[in-house]
């Protein structure tokens, strides 16, 4: 990297810093210092709310990750992954942020202690805590340091840039708290709105000789099927997958996650939540853009991307080296320490995000609730800083070994079916059913997480993972029901786990929220029917 290149990108990097550090201060802060800590203070508006989702879930496991399998694909059915999103989002608003609001709960495990019992609210946090540890931070570091490794030509090892990467996220999250992590979001959202949709735009200029026009063209017409977003058994989203299991893992990222519900957590009131999340929901449906066809169009100039890298074992190009050899094809020289400083922000906000969240569980559920009850809000916010730096060690120890996985977004959502079969499964009875007691909970977990297991590392059925998933959940929420209709809660305990304090925020809801949504089902299912369209074509 030249000078130009390394000045651009350590002057935006400390630029969005220094902007971090004049907002937070000037936003509202809360006495107790938990709450500051955990949920910024309730202190969140719609527009802090909104941009710290999208960055929070667009990172470079998303820009690598996705763009790698559609390439891998040559179509577009990784269109589902952003698609379904925004219908989860929708369940988000509707549904699950009035529950989780209305009785002031900092983590989304906190609904399950109402619902069941402080048991099924460990077990849950537990489950979460493996996730985070063992899928989530590893991936957006190792994606991170692939995509800054290919994209400037670092000959740095890559434990070296993982452990840079991971020790300045962590940074935001340890020192500064949700709202730290919110607004430095936001900020890089805005930066990674305009970079990663100038990608695609520049690489169809590319295709179309300085044409963004005849690019488009070229696209469309050349290879009509690229365009389809309905695929067969032979591509990484068949189309009966989004019948079985590609809901039921958006549902449960977009509703139950920690380190994705805790931005809305943290909103002023209920109107200001769904806002903030049904605006990022319409934004995921420009998502495609900037995830998918970039994707495509490498398909395009396989001839003219230097940086692409063969797998020595099978010859085949490694799909996590697509994104960053497109990048570094399209971008012009002087814009690259910029990107630069756009996509290390928006590593830095998953990782920190994860953080964030891990910290929360832990300190909240574990420290608080079993090792130390007595412990001051003070004493709890500084155990979750120890916790996230060692989790952030962890982290950085396992990402370079994600070298050997032959897709990496596939081994992310693959692995995060482990956790997310039995944390959805009890969320969701605990939302559709008033009786079932903790038991049923309690079994509901070790069935479907077990189930799950089974069929991922025996390879029994020879299902794709997503139907293995969603038949998994399908059994566990059976069991559940099954249990308490045979053993159901009594009256008084339905009673105590309805009862309400009154709530910390304003819970007037958003008086467009539900017209917003139906635009945006409606919307969706026309981006499928016209790329359909498209597609045949051909």
């Amino acid at each position: 990297m030249n000078a130009l290149t390394i000045g651009s990108f350590i002057a935006a990097t400390a630029g969005v810093a220094l902007l971090t550090v004049f907002f937070v201060r000037r936003m509202k802060r809360s006495d107790n210092a938990t709450e500051e800590y955990f949920t910024g203070g309730r202190a969140l508006t719609w527009p802090i709310v909104a941009g710290s989702l999208l960055l929070t879930n667009l990172s470079t496991e998303q820009l690598v990750g996705l763009n790698g399998a559609v390439f891998g694909d040559q179509n577009l059915v990784g269109v589902a992954w952003e698609a379904l999103a925004a219908l989860a989002m929708i369940c988000t608003a509707l549904i699950f942020l009035p529950r989780y609001l209305a009785s002031g709960f900092t983590t989304t495990p906190a609904f399950l202690e109402k619902r069941f019992d402080k048991t099924t609210r460990s077990i849950v946090s537990g489950l979460f805590l493996f996730g985070y540890a063992i899928t989530f931070l590893p991936v957006v570091l190792y994606t991170g340091a692939r995509a800054l490794e290919g994209m400037f030509g670092l000959t740095l090892p890559l434990w070296i840039i993982v452990a840079g990467i991971g020790t300045l996220g962590s940074a935001y999250a340890i020192f500064g708290g949700l709202k730290s992590v919110a607004v430095s979001d936001t900020i890089n959202g805005v930066g990674l709105l305009i970079g990663g949709l100038a990608i695609p735009i520049l690489a169809l200029s590319a295709l179309g000789d300085g044409s963004i026009g005849a690019g488009i063209d070229t696209l469309v017409n050349e290879r009509p099927e690229t365009m389809a977003v309905l695929g067969d058994n032979t591509k990484s989203v068949p189309w009966h997958t989004l019948l079985t299991g590609m809901m039921i893992v958006q549902v449960f990222y977009w509703s139950t996650n920690q380190a994705i519900v805790q931005r809305a957590l943290g909103a002023t009131g209920l109107a200001e939540g769904q806002k903030g999340v049904l605006f990022a929901a319409g934004m995921k449906l420009v998502g495609p853009l900037m995830l998918c066809v970039p994707g495509i169009a490498a398909l395009h100039m396989i001839g003219d991307l230097e940086q692409l890298q063969l797998n020595p074992e099978t010859g085949q190009i490694i799909q996590s080296t697509v994104y960053p050899a497109l990048v570094n094809h399209v971008l012009p020289a002087w814009s690259l320490g910029l990107f630069a400083a756009v996509l290390v922000g928006a590593i830095l906000s998953s990782f920190n995000s994860g953080l964030n969240s891990a910290a929360t569980l832990f300190s909240l559920q574990f420290y608080k609730g079993y090792i130390n009850r007595d412990a001051s809000a003070s004493q709890v916010v500084a155990v979750g800083k120890k916790f996230a730096t060692g989790l952030a060690l962890l982290a950085i120890c396992v990402a370079p070994l994600l070298a050997r996985s032959r897709s990496i977004f596939e081994y992310l959502q693959t692995t995060n079916g482990l956790y997310s079969v039995p944390i959805i499964s009890v969320f969701f009875v605990g939302i559709v059913n008033r009786t079932a007691p903790a038991l049923a909970a309690k079994i509901g977990i070790l069935v479907g997480g077990g189930l799950y297991s089974t069929f991922i590392f025996t390879g029994l059925g020879g299902w794709h993972w997503l139907h293995s998933l969603g038949f998994s959940f399908a059994v566990a929420v059976a069991t559940m029901l099954l249990i308490a209709r045979v053993n159901p809660k009594s009256a008084e305990q339905i009673a105590l786990s309805e009862h309400r304090d009154p709530a910390p925020v304003d819970m007037t809801p958003w008086r467009y929220a539900r017209p917003v949504s139906i635009a945006i089902v409606a919307i969706t299912a026309l981006m499928y029917v016209g790329l359909t369209l498209l597609a045949g074509r051909g």
